[in-house]
């Protein structure tokens, strides 16, 4: 781990003193859409923290954000019922076999909850007295001063810092440094949880790879990966790229124009493109899945191309996957099989309807039996359990896998060299 630190490095929830003290848990449970949970991995990975609080004698307040509900053009706050926090205290009720309540704060239409009120004293006192297991604040990006500077975020981070005598963070999918993650430890004795903990000392494997190291990386938006890929690019012995990711790439390469995507991104990639030339460490998916409609699977609207076969000028559709045969050319089969770790970030296709280039990827990667297999970020372990749920199921058990609860903050972790210079991570060393 660059620097000399490791997870040691920081301060650590089994250090900390909590016995009959409230311990605020900024988790990452951002997993409701729609009204309902789309994945409980987020959820069940917090749960060693949640017990070890509730065990050792104290009294836990939950905090997690869910979906962007601010528009960053008008500061505007919607606090929508369906990305309530609601439908994760009734999975963690059944879960825990303990009643969590959720205090019912004044919101305004459009700047959210503006204040913190007097009510939730009445449940922590019920929380102190053990008549509830847990509190669980509403969606933490609904309180203004979460993402916004001003005196509303200080004011914010020591409402909140007031309602407990320990803070614990647990959410590594939240890298930003927004209030809940960052502000907060100006307030309160801060400590890194177990998920966090684990996550870190999983990145190290990352950061410091046995080689031949691959990664696959693919993505729905080119110019806000373009940092952590040039990072990536420097450390990796290979680099597999997929979705729009790879249109962009694609499209810088060979001069040729692919349906959705925007030029300024094409200009962006012309710079990877000259990266990789002469070195050939993007090593490249033969054949794709072309589409005349975006986002529907319809026949005879839907064919097979060839990467060999672009010449500069043309024009594609949209294309929508990687064909599954592209992981059985036999240059992308050796590179996959012959690699010792391998990180996967990426769901190939745009889903629902295309499913199929993610599935012979997952099944590529498991046919390699003597790599460490890093999957990171939430879609990629939605999608493989989906997919390919055997190979989810093996990989729980297997030493020589790992599944971070947070792509996002694996590639900023790379981008800048350690996940100690982090915001939210680096408040939480030792001093």
């Amino acid at each position: 781990m660059s620097e000399g630190k490791t997870a040691s490095s920081l301060r650590l929830i089994q250090e900390a003193d909590i016995k009959d003290k409230v311990v605020l848990i900024r988790v990452d449970h951002n997993t409701v859409k729609k009204g309902g949970i789309k994945d409980t991995t987020r959820i069940d990975a917090s749960l060693g923290t949640i017990f070890n609080v509730v065990s050792r004698g104290g009294k836990p307040i939950l905090m997690t954000h869910i979906g962007r509900p601010r528009d960053k053009k008008t500061g505007k706050i919607n606090c929508l019922p369906d990305r309530s926090v609601s439908p994760i205290v009734a999975y963690l009720e059944k879960k825990l076999r303990i009643k969590i309540e959720v205090p019912d704060f004044s919101i305004h239409p459009e700047t959210g909850i503006t204040n913190i009120d007097r009510s939730i004293w009445a449940s922590i006192l019920r929380l102190r007295e053990g008549a509830i297991g847990a509190i669980y604040l509403p969606n933490i990006r609904w309180f203004q001063g979460e993402q916004t500077d001003g005196p509303e975020r200080s004011r914010l981070a020591r409402k909140l810092a007031s309602l407990a005598g320990v803070y614990v963070n647990d959410a590594f999918g939240s890298w930003r440094p927004h209030t809940s993650t960052f502000d907060i430890t100006k307030y309160l004795p801060s400590y890194a949880g177990f998920l966090l903990q684990e996550e870190i000392k999983n990145l190290e494997k990352v950061l410091n790879p046995t080689r031949p190291f691959l990664a696959i990386v693919a993505g729905t938006k080119y110019d806000t990966k373009i940092g952590p890929l040039k990072e990536l690019y420097k450390r990796v012995d290979h680099l597999i790229l997929g979705g729009v990711m790879y249109n962009t790439f694609l499209s810088a390469k060979y001069g040729i124009n692919i349906g959705a995507v925007p030029k300024e991104d094409i200009d962006l990639a012309q710079e990877f493109v000259r990266l990789d030339k002469g070195k050939g460490k993007i090593a490249e998916l033969p054949l794709l899945v072309e589409s005349e409609n975006l986002g529907e699977r319809k026949k005879g609207k839907i064919k097979t191309i060839a990467v060999k076969n672009f010449r500069k000028g043309e024009r594609y559709n949209y294309i929508l996957d990687a064909d599954p045969d592209s992981f059985h050319d036999s240059l992308i089969l050796d590179i996959i099989q012959s690699a010792k770790t391998i990180l996967v970030n990426a769901v190939m296709g745009l889903i629902p309807h295309f499913r199929e280039g993610s599935k012979a990827l997952y099944k590529a990667v498991d046919g390699n039996r003597q790599a460490l297999k890093l999957y990171g970020g939430g879609d990629t372990i939605e999608e493989l359990k989906y997919s390919c749920p055997g190979i989810y199921m093996k990989g729980l058990d297997n030493p020589k896998c790992y599944y971070f609860t947070g792509g996002g903050t694996v590639l900023k972790a790379l981008e800048e060299g350690s996940p100690f210079k982090i915001g939210p991570v680096e408040r939480l060393l030792k001093r």
